[in-house]
């Protein structure tokens, strides 16, 4: 199939769309204020959490980047993976690669930039703060041998999720370099409340209930929340899901390494959520947290066999693989009015968390051997959390001050294991010593009004420290043993807002962002011959804390029809740390090393927004418009990062009536470059040898919702409507341009879902 990229005049209508579409709704707002006031709509203010991990602030009054996801939306598009989640917000993206194991090796995906999961203006991986009520979620560590993402995650436990973009270390510490992405559960009262005005129900819940075509995937979620007395409120969640592996467009069947369909896989999901509230007095309020996360899965891995094409013999008869993942948590979290002089509140936070992966994997030669590979990545850690915070007034000023301290400490181990292993290699063998890392901040932000204006310093003081509490079975024999690091840092930021007018206000911020390295990335190890090439992969005791300085400059908008945000960013980067770049290529022997990227630069603009159109016929349309565009470079080579996505553009259409809902949601992913490739840090630096660049596409999904009754409601959906075939970047990241198999990382073809959602 032969793939054409759109022309010049068609990307740049594509590009400048949104603004149209923006520039449009602010000419019928004169026409929309002539409208009654029965017509007229309102938006509500969005809060989100803010000043630190443990602090809710209102949106529109941060001189920053933020959004949030309602649970309620992501029910209703019957949202169950992250990227689904995320796919909208600009300038964000979520990996999500196909299922292409060997069990004698990872993934060719082991050498980009960034570990997995959600990636935030150009950087991923663990420089995003991803938390679920604060609480940090366990790293991802990506080895040569196995690679472990962080989806400890079930989003029917979720009532909302807040997005900051950007840098966010002076706020929440030094893993939200590139911004936060926080997970918020449901509380009792959520099920609990009913019309304004009304006592709340002392029995109330959820059930839903589902499929996907897509992973051919069944789900069952269950609520039940009960208000024991005026004081205690209780609630129980349990979510399962049984699927298999993501469809895509490709048309290989063949039992090896040149099938394109996804390898059979069977997944199996299941949490539980947990939580009681406590209000001994008026002053106090006490939440008490278990949940449990685990998901299960079993491949049958048909594309890791030789179709025996010389020079390559095909030794591999049969190869299977199942993993294991699980988050336990428990949580108190403690509130305190306490009216003092030097607090008027206090709260308390204080988090156990045990989270392990592991992947075994079955190989049965043609030779006779019978290799065994398990491989295990576990962090068990406890979080400490103070804050106070303090509202002063003098004159026309006023002030809310917002000061405490964060601690964590993990314990942090591998092990690779197995049988028949790999000269030199000698199970059982550990890719990096025990670690035990920690990280500590003091903090204080003074939120200052005067007039119109609202000016946000802060600062905070952060530690880390990475200790090797143990060398045994660290890589033997390894040439040397594992180093501890430690460092310190002061990050200041500040924020100015300007109300201009009752409809319009200007932002801006300047912002610091800092990351210690991981303890893989300071001491992983790897060595192995295939194909008579030593692959390599050599610690690097040298390796630099991440620092970042920032400004953003945006502009919002908001009206009784229309809300529109345009921002400006950027941000300058030293010692940015690329997880394995190739640092040495021979005939027989390539190596690589986690290194320091002495500066970096990254800018980018982001538009979104939304208007309401007003009543029309039965009912009431809505539409929302994203668009991002994100450039970075490696400012030593003057090369591009490739960790950057391509430019998006989101436009979402929805129509209300009492009974029943319709949307549309249309999404153009633009062309990845040639130019936009450093082939060098992936390992392409041979003559003649490209990167797979993803070409243009646009998909189209639609959706319905049914109000049976007032507690029952019934959702479709049509995915990929028009069944257009394309790729991600952040997927095919390291495939080559003439691959084979290149179709093995196309997205879902047309797909539909359903789902049964009823209250009670």
């Amino acid at each position: 199939m032969s793939i054409h990229a759109p022309d010049r005049s068609s990307l740049l209508i594509l590009s400048i769309l949104p603004i149209l579409v923006s520039l449009a709704c602010l000419a019928m707002h004169g026409a929309a204020q002539a409208q009654t006031g029965a017509q007229a709509h309102a938006t509500l203010p969005t809060v989100v959490v803010s000043g630190s991990s443990q602090n809710n602030l209102l949106a529109d009054d941060l001189p920053l980047s933020a959004e949030v996801i309602e649970g309620q939306s992501l029910s209703d598009q019957q949202v169950h993976t992250l990227r689904q989640a995320l796919q909208d917000l600009p300038n964000t993206a979520v990996r999500s690669a196909p299922t292409r194991l060997a069990v004698g090796a990872g993934s060719a995906a082991f050498a980009r930039d960034g570990n997995m999961g959600i990636n935030i203006r150009g950087l991923g991986g663990n420089r995003v703060l991803m938390t679920v009520d604060g609480i940090r979620l366990p790293r991802s560590y990506v080895s040569r041998s196995a690679m472990f993402d962080r989806e400890y995650l079930s989003l029917e436990l979720f009532k909302r999720i807040d997005v900051i973009r950007g840098p966010a270390s002076a706020q929440y510490g030094g893993d939200g370099m590139a911004g936060v992405v926080n997970f918020v559960t449901h509380d009792p009262m959520d099920f609990l409340r009913t019309a304004e005005g009304e006592a709340p129900k002392t029995l109330g819940g959820r059930v839903a209930a589902g499929w996907s075509e897509d992973d051919h995937g069944y789900y069952a979620a269950g609520t039940v929340a009960a208000k024991a007395s005026d004081s205690l409120q209780w609630m129980l969640t349990a979510t399962g899901r049984q699927s298999h592996a993501l469809d895509n467009m490709g048309s290989n069947f063949a039992a090896n390494s040149n099938r394109t369909r996804p390898d059979p896989a069977d997944y199996n999901d299941g949490s539980v959520l947990g939580k009681v509230v406590l209000h001994p007095s008026s002053t106090q309020r006490h939440i008490f947290t278990l949940d449990h996360t685990q998901k299960k899965s079993d491949f049958d891995l048909l594309s890791s066999r030789s179709p025996g094409i010389p020079p390559r013999p095909a030794d591999v008869l049969g190869e299977d693989a199942r993993t294991k993942i699980k988050r336990d948590r428990l949580a108190w979290d403690g509130r305190f009015g306490i009216s003092t002089a030097w607090a008027d509140h206090l709260r308390t936070v204080v988090a156990l968390q045990d989270a392990s992966s592991r992947r075994i994997g079955n190989s049965d030669l043609r030779s006779g051997v019978h290799r065994i590979r398990d491989n295990r990545y576990e962090e068990r850690s406890w979080q400490l959390g103070l804050q106070a915070d303090k509202v002063l007034r003098q004159g026309d000023w006023s002030h809310r001050i917002v000061y405490g301290l964060d601690y964590a400490r993990s314990k942090i181990s591998n092990l690779y294991d197995g049988q028949a292993p790999l000269p030199p290699e000698i199970f059982p063998l550990k890719r990096f010593p025990d670690t035990r890392q920690t990280s500590s901040g003091l903090y204080v932000q003074d939120e200052s009004v005067y007039g119109d204006w609202t000016i946000t310093p802060g600062l905070r003081i952060d530690h880390f420290a990475i200790d090797v509490t143990s060398q045994n079975l660290y890589f033997p024999p390894a040439p040397q043993p594992g180093k501890s690091l430690s460092g310190t840092a002061a990050l200041p930021k500040l924020g100015l807002l300007y109300r201009a007018t009752s409809e319009w206000s200007v932002f801006g911020q300047y912002a610091t962002g800092y990351r210690a390295p991981d303890a893989g990335q300071v001491n992983d190890r790897f060595e192995a011959v295939a194909l008579g090439v030593t692959n390599i992969i050599i610690a690097n005791p040298n390796l630099q804390p991440e620092r970042s300085r920032g400004v953003e400059l945006g502009v919002r908008g908001r009206f009784d029809r229309l809300s529109v945000d345009l921002v400006g960013f950027a941000n300058r980067y030293s010692n940015l740390i690329e997880d394995a770049r190739l640092i040495n290529k021979t005939a027989t022997a390539q190596t690589f090393q986690a290194v320091n990227i002495a500066r970096a630069r990254i800018h980018g603009v982001e538009l979104k927004g939304g208007y309401d159109w007003g009543n029309l016929g039965p009912g009431r349309l809505r539409n929302t418009f994203a668009w991002g565009v994100t450039c970075g470079t490696d400012k030593t080579t003057n090369s591009p990062l490739n960790s950057i996505t391509p430019m998006q553009i989101a436009l979402g259409l929805r129509y209300d009536t009492a009974p029943w809902s319709v949307y549309a949601d249309l999404r153009h992913y633009a062309a990845k470059r040639d130019k936009d490739i450093d082939l060098v840090s992936i390992g392409n630096s041979k003559a003649g040898t490209t990167q797979f660049a993803t070409p243009a596409a646009t998909t189209l999904d639609v959706g319905a919702q049914w109000r049976l009754t007032k507690t029952v409601r019934l959702n479709v959906a049509l995915n990929n409507l028009t069944n257009r075939k394309y790729w991600l970047w952040p997927d095919v990241y390291a495939q080559p341009a003439g691959s084979p198999t290149i179709d093995a990382y196309t997205q879902p073809g047309r797909n539909a879902r359903v789902s049964l959602v009823a209250d009670f």
